[in-house]
């Protein structure tokens, strides 16, 4: 790739291909346009160069429209959404539904009886890796369309165990190591039932008073699983699951290697889903727009190769995303692309094939692209505009 000092960007041009702030990290999309922020915020980091294969275009108000009949012919649906991807979207489902039931209970269950059962919940997460190994497109996609349990703590709680599964797996943790992870990640918030229950089930923003009596739940955590012998690991990754890479943590300000493994993977989790979950004060951001944000803050306070390793699982455009293509049609991220996460598979919204089949697309840099993210609202207004 050639290199692109930082001085030679210039606001509102578009590249013509991926501009990366190194080999792994993208920066930017096709025709996402170059901004002051963007500049501002590189040079904040001390970034002096970007790299790309592409060089500067003028992208005009017509593009989608005068690229889409050319396109068409240059990409073709790879395949398309049978009654049997239906049917295993619902066997995952209603497994994802039985799996948030039984964390309640385990949360529950301690409330109550002052007891976690380490080996059972060893075993509950086991089955839960071996689905997502068999499943991962699947369970992410249940992931991306919202929350599901009326307890924000357990749904939060799931939602970052099956993110931190699916980010070791590709960190390529052992069979035990990636258990252990799902289990830290099960119970890395356990500490805030030892909090009064209006602070984290609070439909409001909290106060800085009550900020602050939050941050005491790491520390809360890490004392009831030393309690009942959980195993050190999982044990820290509660106490350090809000410590940062730049040291700007709590509630021991560690910093880079002090903090352990688990605990930085699940704190990228834990934090893609702050950004991407709905609580009742505040509107869940759409997938890139959380994942754009993890990248902004990744050179301060998160682990590169975690977040390397989530835009990988994920893609720029993670699973469940809504997006424009190029084609002018709009589509939904159904699965990533291994040998390149620039370019995911779409399943593309109101088409389908002779047979009645859901038609799905991979989006390719020679054939239909993503143009940009949409909202879900966004993209079923789009969808019935063409109908």
């Amino acid at each position: 790739m050639n290199s692109v000092p930082l001085k030679d960007l210039t606001p509102d041009n578009f590249y013509n291909a991926p501009v990366f702030l190194d080999e792994g990290y993208i920066l930017l999309t096709p025709e996402t346009p170059v901004t002051n922020s963007l500049i501002n915020r590189m040079a904040e980091w001390e970034f002096r160069q970007v790299f790309t294969d592409g060089y500067p275009v003028d992208v005009g108000a017509s593009t989608i429209e005068e690229a889409g009949d050319e396109e068409i012919e240059e990409s073709k649906p790879i395949t398309s959404q049978s009654a049997g991807d239906r049917e295993n979207l619902d066997k995952v489902a209603q497994f994802y539904e039985q799996f948030l039931k039984y964390v309640e209970l385990v949360y529950t269950r301690y409330v109550t009886k002052n007891e976690i059962i380490l080996k059972e919940l060893s075993d509950k997460v086991k089955t839960l890796c071996d689905v997502i190994g068999e499943n991962r497109r699947y369970i992410l996609r249940i992931l991306s369309a919202g929350t599901t349990s009326s307890n924000y703590l357990v749904n939060h709680s799931v939602r970052t165990t099956v993110l931190a599964i699916v980010l070791g797996s590709h960190l390529r943790l052992p069979p035990h190591r990636l258990i252990e992870l799902g289990v830290a990640s099960v119970l890395h918030e356990i500490g805030m039932v030892r909090l009064p229950p209006q602070l984290y089930m609070a439909g409001r923003q909290l106060t800085d008073t009550e900020r602050h009596s939050i941050t005491a739940h790491p520390i809360l955590g890490y004392n009831i699983l030393k309690e009942k012998q959980f195993p050190l690991a999982v044990s820290l990754s509660a106490l350090e699951h809000h410590e940062r890479m730049n040291g700007a943590g709590y509630p021991r300000g560690l910093s880079g290697d002090k903090i352990s493994v688990y605990a930085r993977i699940i704190a990228v989790v834990c934090s893609y889903d702050a950004v991407t979950g709905a609580r009742p004060f505040k509107e869940a951001k759409e997938g890139y727009e959380g994942m754009v944000d993890l990248l902004k803050n990744s050179g301060k306070q998160y682990d590169d190769t975690v977040i390397k390793a989530l835009v990988y699982s994920l893609s720029i455009y993670p699973i469940g995303s809504y997006v424009l293509l190029t084609n002018a049609k709009s589509g939904q991220v159904v699965d990533v692309n291994p040998d390149n996460p620039r370019y995911p598979v779409v399943l593309i919204l109101g088409s389908r094939t002779p047979d009645g089949k859901e038609t799905m697309l991979q989006t390719s840099e020679q054939g239909i692209r993503i143009l940009r993210p949409m909202t879900h609202v966004e993209a079923e207004e789009h969808r019935q505009a063409k109908d």
